[in-house]
């Protein structure tokens, strides 16, 4: 487990992200029962503990310089990806992973209770006929849909002013894109696949 530790201390010193005592074992401990649970219920194709600090962990901190304080959805979060890493480092932000996978957000809910998330929140519905009374400043997706089909899907979920954050690799601009948006190219460590997050206004 300590080269798994060194291996995150490591990542986030390079994304600029300095990780306290807690946040590291929060982080791991969230890791943990990501393979456990993956053992039984197929959450992710991903199951090396390495390759879940480079992949899961890396991945998902790589977007916290995009977040902004408020209300957060995470669209098709599958095991809570980046959402409970965006809870669980980000404590002015109150965030919403949605999924119509029961047995996925079974687990969210399991790692919610276990890591003490009181900023986080697991819906089970299909995106496109879940209400709720507040609009969301900002929409994320890691590996969802297509930029057009997840904004058709969403539109009535993100508030006026709202701005979209896309995980995409670099086959994204195989991709039909209508609207205006902002391409950062981000250096996740040890991932050796182009990333790239993807601003787009509601």
């Amino acid at each position: 487990m300590q080269k798994h530790k060194d291996l995150l201390i490591e990542g986030s010193t390079k994304l600029g992200i300095e990780l306290s005592v807690e946040k590291i074992e929060k982080l791991l401990h969230y890791l943990e029962l990501i393979i456990k649970w993956n053992k039984v219920h197929n959450l992710t194709a991903i199951d090396d503990p390495s390759e879940g600090v480079k992949k899961h962990l890396l991945d998902s901190l790589s977007i916290l310089s995009f977040i902004k304080k408020g209300r957060i959805l995470d669209v098709g979060s599958g095991a809570g990806l980046p959402g409970i890493v965006i809870a669980l480092m980000r404590d002015d932000v109150a965030v919403n992973s949605i999924d119509s996978v029961g047995k996925k957000c079974r687990f969210m809910e399991h790692a919610r209770l276990d890591l003490n998330l009181i900023n986080f929140n697991v819906v089970n519905d299909r995106v496109e006929i879940y209400n709720t009374n507040e609009c969301f400043n900002q929409i994320v997706s890691r590996a969802f849909a297509t930029f057009e089909d997840t904004k058709k899907l969403t539109a009535h979920l993100i508030c006026p002013e709202g701005e979209y954050l896309f995980m995409k690799g670099k086959h994204y601009k195989m991709e039909s894109i209508s609207e205006d948006f902002i391409e950062n190219k981000v250096n996740v460590p040890f991932v050796s696949e182009e990333r790239f997050i993807i601003q787009m206004k509601a």
